[in-house]
């Protein structure tokens, strides 16, 4: 069968794949990345890789800690813990970038670990940005990465792929955040939620490398696991360009990995070179589960907000409405690098920030603000009034100097501005790109450099039908049942989050047993559930089923109550990934619940449906009175996780072989 370019990556990452066997979307495989970064979280990943038994790292030379999240905390207690996280990145052999090189997604793309063509995954929902160099970028939870860092490996499932066509070109001072902030805006209905994107299109060849990493980082606030763009022209000379400035800069400050010849061991021109040869493309009649366009020429400054990224307003009703703000914001991973710099301090130069507003920078890394710096740039910002904080995440996750406080207003070239997020819950968060973040700086309201002709966004989306297959009958590991059956118990409500499975008041009592787990599953769904639950039982829910925190007992809770599986008609991935990972099936059966809505409708939360169900995993399929509803495969991998009970249990068991 033919393959998109996220299938043909995942193929080369995968590994224990039969002869012959190709990787699609909705199989679940081993993948074994190039790369796994882990930043101050490494900490916390340090005790699971050392409780599932491991002492040493599978492949030093695939790991990377770098240190960014709380930068601008000098506090013992976090100067301790970053001590220790480089202590134990120093005994292991890996690779480890300190305080103040910058932020992680930025150093995997600067020092040539987001290679295009290859996978690496990160600790962090920000690594869809190595998608901007041709990466397959996605995030995994720290369960993965003590995974990988004790065996090389973790599962995956591979995501349906929807494809993104970008045409025109964009109006001079119009930017990749301004695309994205209107592909978030104009497609706001969960369209890509959960899948991986592929961009392509004429009008890809006009946007920088810049623009592409801004873009893809921000298909994690559209609601997708990754999002790549092609590699191509643009890509291979900035590569060039990288490769150049590595090569004067010279080998200070790269970890062990150098040879010891004077060549970067990643970002050098034979690597560049090999890449040329083999330059990744999907098959001609691959197939996307989604086909969306968008008219580059179309795009418009745009803010998000406030504190929801999905509702965008054009910058002249907001100019309109006069706005004020007494923050903004030049700081992330998505919109601080070189060319940003550049644009804010363009607006800026000679100018001042307006009395009462403070206006924040920080460089994506330390070459950034080098660079910025050399070319004047960063000065002109301070010459306004900027205030500079180190390279790092800071302000944008709520740490450090800088917050909004209550009932304050700030505009941002962040990637989130949930309630919250940046500060006191009564402030209001814009996004915009670092143009208009500039010139709201020196306006002391939402404003932008230039005037625009007035248009609307232009774009539109189809949904296309899997074809037919002949893809084998599904390879059953030893021990793993062929068929489960059970009585299906229907609970019809969509967006059902993990606080309605599993009450956020007992979340973090560590005491609580499995039995005591059990007693309080659906609580808050339904108080009628537990009296209508039944050992054995399949619960069926609605769709986005487990949306909202990432709390492991929401799925947890279910499997000790002695619920068989879970079939929804989609899943939060976050809840997907924590069930499997603790060993408790979930699947989707999209067609099955509207059956059901349909049959029983909406007036009882819990319904006993007296149906029983028949899920046959060797031909991937539920039959549920003679009618046969199709699902994704449950391979050999997500059979293996279940059978040793989760992740952490299946790691132990291999070191263990």
């Amino acid at each position: 069968m033919a393959q998109n370019i996220v299938e043909k990556i995942a193929q080369q990452y995968t590994i224990g794949l039969t002869a012959g066997q190709t990787v699609h979307s909705g199989d679940y495989i081993y993948i074994q990345p190039a790369h796994v970064m882990t930043h101050d979280n490494t900490g916390a990943v340090i005790p699971k890789f050392k409780s599932i038994g491991a002492t040493r790292i599978a492949n030093p030379r695939q790991v990377v800690n770098t240190l960014d999240h709380n930068v601008q905390d000098t506090s013992e207690k976090n100067l301790e813990k970053y001590s220790k996280i480089e202590a134990f990145a120093r005994s292991m052999g890996v690779d480890f970038y300190p305080a103040g090189r910058g932020i992680g997604h930025q150093i995997m793309c600067e020092e040539g670990y987001a290679w295009p063509g290859t996978m690496v995954v990160a600790s962090d929902s920000h690594s869809n940005m190595y998608g901007g160099l041709g990466c397959l970028g996605t995030p995994i939870v720290r369960t993965d990465a003590a995974a990988i860092w004790a065996t090389g490996r973790t599962w995956w499932k591979v995501p349906p792929v929807a494809r993104v066509t970008l045409t025109g070109t964009l109006l001079p001072g119009v930017t990749g955040k301004d695309v994205i902030i209107t592909l978030c805006g104009l497609f706001n209905n969960d369209e890509v939620l959960n899948h991986a994107i592929e961009f392509q299109g004429e009008g890809i060849s006009q946007l920088n490398v810049d623009q592409r990493l801004t873009i893809a980082n921000m298909t994690t606030e559209w609601g997708a696991l990754a999002g790549v763009f092609p590699v191509d022209g643009v890509t291979i000379a900035w590569l060039r360009a990288r490769a150049a400035f590595v090569s004067a800069r010279g080998l200070e400050g790269v970890p062990s990995d150098a040879d010891g010849d004077g060549i970067h061991p990643r970002m050098n021109a034979s690597r560049i070179g090999e890449l040329e040869e083999n330059l990744p493309a999907a098959d001609a009649d691959a197939f996307y589960a989604k086909e969306i366009t968008l008219d580059l020429g179309s795009v418009r400054p745009f803010v998000s907000g406030p504190n929801h990224v999905k509702t965008m307003t054009a910058v002249t009703v907001m100019q309109e409405k006069k706005t004020k703000i007494d923050k903004a914001y030049l700081v992330s991973c998505v919109n601080s690098r070189v060319e940003d710099i550049a644009e804010a301090a363009a607006i800026v130069r000679g100018k001042k920030v307006a009395s009462g507003v403070q206006f924040y920078i920080a460089a994506a890394s330390s070459e950034v603000q080098g660079e910025s710096e050399k070319r004047g740039d960063w000065q002109a910002l301070l010459d306004a009034g900027a205030i500079a904080l180190p390279p790092g995440c800071g302000p944008c996750i709520g740490l450090g100097t800088g917050l909004l406080e209550a009932g304050e207003v700030g505009i941002s070239a962040t990637n989130r501005n949930f309630k919250g997020r940046m500060g006191d819950p009564s402030s209001l968060a814009y996004l915009a790109s670092p143009a208009v973040v500039a010139a709201s700086a020196i306006a002391g309201a939402i404003d932008m450099p230039m005037e625009y002709p007035a248009a609307e966004p232009t774009g539109g989306i189809r949904i296309n039908t899997r074809p037919a297959d002949d893809r084998a009958e599904t390879v059953i590991v030893e021990g793993f049942p062929e068929v489960v059956e059970g009585e299906l118990l229907f609970c019809h409500q969509d967006n059902l989050n993990t606080d309605g499975i599993y009450p956020g008041k007992y979340t973090y009592n560590d005491d609580f047993t499995a039995e005591q787990q059990a007693e309080v599953a659906m609580e808050n769904y339904d108080p009628a559930w537990q009296g209508l639950a039944r050992e054995g039982d399949i619960l069926v829910g609605g769709f986005n089923f487990g949306t909202g925190s990432s709390r492991e007992q929401a799925a947890t809770a279910l499997k000790y109550r002695g619920i068989r599986m879970v079939l929804a008609g989609s899943l939060s991935e976050t809840y997907a990934r924590n069930a499997i990972n603790n060993g408790f099936l979930v699947l989707e059966a999209g067609e099955l619940v509207n059956d059901l809505k349909r049959r029983f409708g909406a007036d009882a939360l819990t319904v006993r449906t007296g149906l029983q169900a028949r899920v046959d995993f060797r031909r991937s399929e539920i039959i549920v009175d003679s009618v046969r509803y199709t699902i994704d495969p449950v391979g050999p991998a997500a059979q293996e996780l279940i059978l040793a009970g989760g992740l952490e249990a299946w790691v132990s068991g291999n070191l263990q072989a």
